[in-house]
């Protein structure tokens, strides 16, 4: 099968370390077209060097093209994916959103992409929605977890305008994919923008409430370690700076916990320095799963049109 064509909306960091993850990792996607607002902007000099079609003029110049991109990458903000994702759906183009805007169903490759069933546009949560929903979802696969809790902390040279902008949207919505992605019966956000130097690594602390019994040394607490494991390494398969700094820690249930026992593990990330710093680990991720997402649709839409009746 031919590549998929791909629109970048956005020329700011995340969207030009997209442009580079895409170009130098995706199997099935090629960038056709980078699209900003700004016609000095880094990111759209650079793309025009790499041979790609350019406009500083938005998403209505883009719709206006004869050749439509199969898919499109949302890199700006979470009000503007929300004005511009009814223009998407109704020209029939792949929506896969980087914002926090949640117009479309929450999705972390790893974990959900197979169940879903509306794949028109996919919302990629948060970059530590990236990070944690999928070690919440293993701990989930073992043990109920009653309540999820994550604090994402990172550089403050990687948290750019939209990052910024977007913090109210970034904490709900991270929240809402621990319990809709991650299987948390309850789940809460916090993020930490630091401005230490030299810039951290995106880490990540996730604590999930588990059964007491869950919590004490046994099968249980070993199932729930192996699935821990499972959940990074699939991660690392698209994002190599993805690591567990401890092992998965255990606390017996307390009273004030409403009798239930905790698991506690940490991640860091590190960035492929494919456009930004190897601190940028919070862009990092969420370029490098939107480039499988991509990828992984393209393997879908192809498998359906194979499978398709003739005359359909």
């Amino acid at each position: 099968m031919a590549k998929k064509t791909a629109a970048i909306v956005g020329s700011g960091n995340i969207g030009t370390d997209l442009m580079f993850k895409i170009m130098r990792r995706s199997t099935n996607v090629e960038v056709k077209y980078m699209i900003g607002v700004d016609p000095a902007s880094d990111g759209l000099a650079r793309a025009a060097r790499l041979g790609v079609t350019t406009s500083a003029e938005g998403v209505d110049w883009l719709l206006a093209q004869d050749e439509l991109p199969d898919f499109v990458f949302e890199c700006t903000s979470a009000k503007a994916h929300e004005a511009n994702a009814p223009k998407y759906k109704a020209a029939g183009i792949h929506a896969i959103d980087l914002t926090p805007a949640a117009v479309g169903p929450y999705l972390a490759p790893v974990v959900n992409l197979n169940s879903l069933t509306d794949t028109m546009n996919v919302n990629m949560i948060t970059c530590a929605g990236q990070a944690t929903t999928p070690i919440v979802a293993a701990v989930s696969s073992v043990v109920p977890v009653e309540y999820a809790e994550i604090v994402a902390s990172i550089a403050s040279k990687s948290a750019g305008p939209g990052t910024r902008a977007n913090v109210d949207e970034f904490t709900e919505t991270t929240a809402k994919a621990l319990e809709v992605v991650g299987g948390a019966k309850r789940g809460k956000a916090i993020i930490i923008i630091n401005p230490v130097e030299p810039p951290m690594m995106m880490r990540n602390t996730i604590y999930c409430m588990i059964p007491a019994e869950a919590a004490v040394a046994g099968a249980t607490q070993d199932a729930i370690r192996t699935a821990i494991d499972a959940a990074a390494e699939s991660i690392r398969d698209y994002v190599p700076g993805y690591a567990l700094r401890l092992e998965p820690q255990f606390d017996q249930a307390r009273d004030d916990w409403g009798g239930f026992g905790r698991v506690g593990i940490w991640v860091q990330v590190a960035g492929a320095a494919d456009y930004l710093p190897e601190y940028a680990g919070n862009l990092d991720i969420i370029t490098a799963a939107a480039t499988r997402t991509a990828d992984l649709l393209s393997d879908k839409i192809d498998a359906a049109r194979a499978t398709a009746p003739a005359n359909s």
